[in-house]
């Protein structure tokens, strides 16, 4: 893969974020935007142990997609507590995935505030993300197509992205918003992913502060370092070809895939792990 580094910034305007990063669709991280927000100094694992320590928490792990699954259903359930105790004591694959901090603890929107980048932000959809120490998402982008901007508290974690233009090479799963499960984005096996070689995309690592902007519809894979958590706040897609991907996403294709697991059962999940490989090694004209 030939990835470039992100760009990083201490800080930035209004102006500049629109110009420079906005208007182009390329992601930044900025270093020191939030020091003002109350969260900067308070949040870490403690403090989300003390203040939402009774909450069950919804838990995922790195086990491939099943039929049997559900849009989003999780692996587990777990005390956040209990949870906040694993992160601490030892590696694990659990992940806290989509967890909206409005609903959950509304104390904690008194931690932050709600940018002005320019763009309008969806103030009913703040989430958290937790990870364990080398956890990690599997290559994705999300439904909406969103731009976002993720919050990085506590711990460091590895962030990769791509375009949408990419996807020749990602050896995309049909019908969903994922890659094949079993490339490590980390450290690809080019022999047996060779189109991989050919896609375009950025790196860089998230430490406590800091702020990386992700726009429309980029693909992101993230491993946690250590153990930690973030929080993204996101605006809705406002290229009219994203946009009409995203309500394509929620009102079709997500429930087109949901029906055809329930006829084909593991059936569909395998042919469409199959067609990944097919669909771009013969598009790139690759041999195997």
């Amino acid at each position: 893969m030939q990835l470039q580094e992100i760009d990083r910034v201490e800080t930035i305007s209004k102006k500049d974020f629109i110009s420079k990063y906005f208007k182009p669709q390329k992601p930044v991280v900025i270093e020191r935007f939030v020091e003002d927000w109350p969260a900067f100094k308070k949040w870490d694992l403690d403090y989300m142990a003390k203040v939402a320590g009774d909450k069950e928490v919804p838990l995922y792990d790195d086990r491939p997609v099943s039929h049997e699954d559900g849009f989003n259903e999780p692996h587990a359930t777990m005390k956040m507590s209990e949870y906040i105790d694993l992160l601490k004591k030892e590696p694990t694959k659990y992940r806290i995935f989509l967890w909206n901090v409005l609903k959950e603890v509304p104390e904690l929107q008194k931690d932050y505030s709600y940018p002005d980048f320019g763009i309008k932000l969806m103030k009913g959809l703040p989430m958290l993300f937790f990870g364990g120490q080398d956890s990690y998402t599997f290559m994705h982008y999300d439904i909406d197509l969103a731009n976002i901007f993720h919050f990085h508290f506590h711990g460091k974690k590895e962030v990769i992205l791509f375009d949408q233009k990419q996807n020749d090479y990602l050896y995309k799963i049909p019908h969903s918003l994922i890659t094949r499960e079993d490339i490590n984005f980390a450290d690809p096996d080019y022999k047996k992913w060779p189109a991989l070689k050919k896609a375009r995309g950025f790196k860089t690592h998230l430490e406590h502060g800091n702020v990386l902007y992700m726009p429309e519809g980029y693909w992101h894979y993230m491993r946690y370092i250590t153990p930690g958590f973030s929080m993204s706040l996101r605006a809705i897609a406002r290229n009219p070809k994203n946009l009409g991907k995203a309500i394509y996403n929620i009102t079709i294709m997500r429930h087109f895939d949901t029906l055809m697991r329930k006829l084909k059962g593991q059936d569909w999940i395998d042919q469409k792990n199959e067609k990944a490989i097919t669909k771009t090694h013969n598009k790139l004209g690759i041999d195997g």
